[in-house]
């Protein structure tokens, strides 16, 4: 292989650094709109009337849009259908879009959505976990306030714990955490003369906007198409909520005849779209001396906001991993989406598993605690290994490099060393080291089976340059480069040869969404499949060329060569000469279905996913007992990524997720008003980290191929934001001798610990 493996240069990384690369807002077209959203001010109220006489008058409004004015169904197709694109008879929260204006200026926009009133009658919100699920709370939908339950049941519970020596019980909480892309959500809607209708955006899931698009408007799927812009980032974000933008976008444009854009200001999409759930757990363990866990019992909660959307999904994932990466026979797991009257929740990197990966990890570092076990070999002596059952009974067949995980970080932070060295400080200013394991199932799962297909094509030119076109999106994780490594060995051919194209709809089949760390396995997998039928046709052509039978010949680089005399050659340019006289064809469709998975809700038992990714992380910590101010000193993270096809772009994941996962530990969390309305829908004071907040990180790649993946790849993207979080909680907690249960860890609350 001449790239597979190797840190070439990113594809998309000229047009980004120079600045030429073309964003949604970027974007124009002739005789264009500017949309703006009229948004509740309501936490929950049944709508009595919506005026909007005085913004009609404004010099420059051309249209104003309600629910009336839909053609379609007012209903977002994601798994449920629940959520209206725009509120019609009650709004559910704070934020959520009532009509849109659409005008020949910004600020004609702007002044028309202000001048638009809207009356409401107040209603009761619910505004917590707790409230949600009270007997006499009020029914937010007519179902009741549960979104979804799961659960899992493997061996007897009730035996677990009498075979154990010690059981701990503890509740954990964590926040709703917003995406922080730098690039808002934002759409253009484009009508055609035959009654089409075309939507490019700044999105991760072409084909579930185009779903969106065609039910908003009753259009059928072949005259609805999407294509993605240059997208400024997604960690999910942008991969349910571009529906109901998009879909009010193309209603503009399908009523006014021309082109509508609308851009979200900061605060617009702070309040509107979807957030990482915040979650309740009760997490019960027990383990005998030795620190063999016996016994998992789990209840926890997740917050889903106003509609469901995704919450189904990101539960049952969470469920799925939430007993971690370690062997346990008897396991009980209960799991709750619930409803309130907040902003609804949907995928967010990770997709359910960094609220319950707090959870186990502090339960392990207790138990070893208590059992007076090093952190470390606890984790040893329960992680999994090949011929290990997870919770749902999976037999984990090949590629478990868990193990590797942990002795890599062990072994590269010091631990051993560290941890006896933290622990002699008693000053002011205290070190402390901790340690997190987790695994994480690639792609969608038996939980998204109906989107585990994904499809590519590839066209060779008569110039021998390549385009290569796929389902999955480019937002920013190194996608384009990947797949165009893929590509080049997969034909023999150079790197540059290959150009991946924009991500359109009308270029292949439906290919499920960009998420779940799929684009690798998935697309590069499609990727192989068509170029293995070009390899098949052009294997014949090079048979006659050189007079040698194809088996013995090497695919590289641009050459064709006898295996035992490279001598014996020809380059790729005179083979596609030749094949073109021949009117061999040179384009193929490839196609991938991922290996079958299952899941029995009844019994919580299935082979959940088809491979598993594994990390561990060790992050040390500086805390100042006087003001409970936490500084990350450093962070080790060692990942089993199958095959790094692009071993830079692997530590830039690793490096994106430690940082990401810093923010979740110890300052990001969304506020509310007794209301219900969100108090801090702006950076100033949502508060991120920045350059200046990232610490020392070290990266380590493990492989442990797949043999079902792209060249031994598994999936990677959303592995380096999980650990995190917990391996700085456990740190913090060796440093000081406390345990704070609930994110973030604030200097305030954890001073007030210390103090109590």
């Amino acid at each position: 292989m001449s790239f597979v493996g190797k840190s070439v240069e990113r594809k998309d990384a000229l047009d980004k650094v120079l600045g030429t690369a073309q964003y949604i807002d970027d974007m124009h077209f002739d005789n264009m709109l500017i949309a703006k959203g009229v948004y509740s001010k309501e936490t929950c109220g049944r709508i009595i009337s919506i005026d909007i006489s005085e913004a009609k008058k404004v010099k420059g409004v051309v249209k104003i849009i309600t629910a009336k004015d839909i053609p379609g169904e007012n209903l977002v197709p994601i798994v449920r259908k629940d959520m209206p694109y725009m509120a019609e008879d009650v709004v559910r929260y704070y934020g959520e879009p009532v009509a849109y204006v659409a005008a020949e200026t910004q600020e004609a926009a702007e002044e028309g959505a202000r001048l638009v009133k809207v009356q409401y009658e107040p209603l009761t919100p619910v505004l917590s976990i707790e409230e949600s699920i009270r007997e006499d709370a009020p029914k937010i939908h007519p179902h009741g306030n549960i979104h979804k339950y799961y659960k899992i049941r493997k061996g007897d519970t009730e035996k677990g714990f009498k075979e154990a020596d010690i059981i701990i019980e503890n509740e954990y909480r964590t926040p709703h955490q917003e995406h922080s892309y730098l690039e808002t959500n934002g759409m253009i809607g484009v009508p055609s003369h035959d009654g089409a209708i075309t939507v490019y955006g700044s999105l991760q899931c072409p084909f579930y906007v185009q779903e969106g698009v065609a039910n908003i408007l009753r259009l059928p799927l072949n005259k609805v198409r999407i294509i993605q812009t240059v997208t400024g980032g997604g960690f999910g974000g942008k991969e349910d909520i571009p529906s109901l933008y998009a879909g009010n976008v193309a209603l503009m444009a399908f009523l006014t005849g021309r082109p509508v854009k609308l851009v979200l200001t900061r605060e617009e999409d702070f309040l509107t779209s979807t957030k990482r759930h915040p979650s309740l757990i009760k997490y019960k363990t027990g383990a005998k001396k030795d620190g063999t866990i016996t016994g998992i019992e789990v209840t926890f909660y997740m917050d889903g906001g106003a509609y469901s959307t995704l919450s189904p999904i990101v539960l049952w994932r969470g469920l799925i991993h939430s007993s971690g990466p370690y062997r346990c026979e008897h396991v009980k797991i209960d799991g709750y989406a619930v409803a309130t009257n907040r902003v609804h929740c949907g995928a967010f990197r990770g997709f359910g598993q960094p609220q319950l990966i707090l959870a186990h990890e502090a339960q392990m570092d207790i138990l070893a605690e208590k059992l007076n076990i090093d952190p470390v070999e606890i984790r040893r002596k329960n992680a999994f290994q090949v011929g290990d059952e997870t919770a749902t009974g999976q037999k984990l067949e090949t590629s478990v490099g868990l193990l590797d995980t942990i002795n890599e970080t062990w072994k590269k932070s010091e631990w051993q060393q560290k941890k006896i060295l933290y622990e002699k400080d008693k000053g002011n200013k205290r070190r402390g080291i901790g340690i997190s394991s987790s695994f994480y199932g690639v792609s969608l799962g038996a939980g998204g089976r109906k989107y585990e297909k994904s499809g590519a094509y590839v066209e060779i030119n008569k110039d021998c340059s390549i385009n290569v076109a796929v389902g999955t999106t480019e937002m920013g994780q190194g996608m384009k480069t990947v797949l165009s490594q893929i590509a080049a060995d997969a034909l023999g051919v150079t790197y540059e040869d290959i150009y991946i194209l924009e991500t359109d709809s009308t270029r292949v089949p439906d290919s499920g969404p960009t998420v779940a760390s799929r684009s690798t396995v998935m697309s590069g997998n499609a990727i192989k499949d068509a170029c293995r039928q070009l390899r098949e046709r052009l294997e014949k052509v090079a048979e006659d060329m050189l007079k040698i039978p194809a088996k013995v010949l090497i695919w590289d680089n641009g050459h064709i060569y006898f295996k035992q005399n490279p001598s014996v050659k020809i380059t790729f340019k005179e083979l596609i000469e030749e094949a073109l006289h021949q009117d061999v064809h040179l384009s193929a469709q490839g196609w991938f279905v991922a290996p079958y998975t299952t899941f029995d809700e009844e019994t919580g038992q299935g082979w959940c996913y088809f491979t598993y990714v594994y990390s561990t992380n060790i992050a040390e910590v500086e805390v100042d007992m006087t003001t409970g101010a936490v500084k990350v000193l450093k962070v080790t993270a060692a990942h089993d990524v199958g095959k790094a096809i692009n071993p830079t772009l692997v530590e830039g994941q690793i490096q994106g997720g430690i940082l990401q996962g810093l923010g979740y530990a110890l300052t990001e969390g969304l506020i509310y008003d007794k209301s219900g309305k969100m108090i801090n829908p702006n950076f100033s004071t949502y508060i991120i980290p920045t350059a200046v907040d990232s610490t020392v990180i070290e990266p380590i790649i493990v492989e442990h191929t797949y043999p079902d993946g792209p060249y031994g790849a598994k999936g990677f993207g959303e592995l380096p934001i999980l650990g995190v979080a917990p391996a700085i909680a456990n740190a913090v907690s060796h440093a000081t001798g406390v345990r704070i249960k609930e994110l973030p860890i604030t200097p305030e609350k954890l001073y007030k610990t210390i103090k109590q």
